[in-house]
């Protein structure tokens, strides 16, 4: 994977920028191509901030299209390359036909009381952890389940951003 200085990444063309950083928010390359407006970034934590704060202040639609990018975990569905590799990084690729049938149910409960698919940025934790987060938030009304959902993205989007920057 290609990593860019801040000083690139202020640099670059429109098309270069949003080529180089429309992936951090999962198929959502609007965030990017806002951000790029905001340029020059005195350090990758504003760049972060900055695409953030375009999440926060969009509509409760683009904001729940967002969460809706994002595939199941523990999913052998076709997913973005980021996906793919942290969810392989806790072994969720490599699940026992047991596990992969109780991720299944618990993505489809899940879906079905919320609307869109359990989110949490998996770099921090492993097959347990992610299953007890699964479990304790299901008890969650819609409205904060969201509020969760979007806080792991901007977890998922930070870790991202820093694996394509170079500080």
């Amino acid at each position: 994977m290609q990593t860019y200085s801040l000083s690139q990444i202020n640099q670059m063309t429109q098309t270069e920028f949003i080529a180089a950083l429309g992936s951090i928010f999962e198929a959502s390359p609007w965030v990017a191509e806002q951000a790029e407006l905001k340029r020059p970034f005195e350090t990758i934590e504003i760049l972060y901030k900055t695409m953030v704060a375009i999440v926060k202040n969009s509509n409760s639609q683009q904001q729940l299209a967002l969460i809706r990018t994002h595939p199941d975990l523990g999913s052998k569905a076709k997913m973005a390359e980021s996906s793919v590799k942290e969810q392989a990084g806790v072994g969720l690729d490599r699940l026992t036909s047991a596990e992969y049938q109780y991720f299944h149910q618990l993505n489809q409960t899940y879906k079905d009381k919320f609307g869109f698919p359990f989110i949490i940025a998996v770099k921090n934790h492993t097959k347990t952890s992610i299953l007890a987060a699964f479990e304790q938030r299901l008890n969650h009304s819609k409205e904060q389940e969201k509020i969760t959902a979007l806080e792991e993205i901007y977890k998922i989007a930070k870790f991202r951003l820093y694996e394509k920057t170079v500080r």
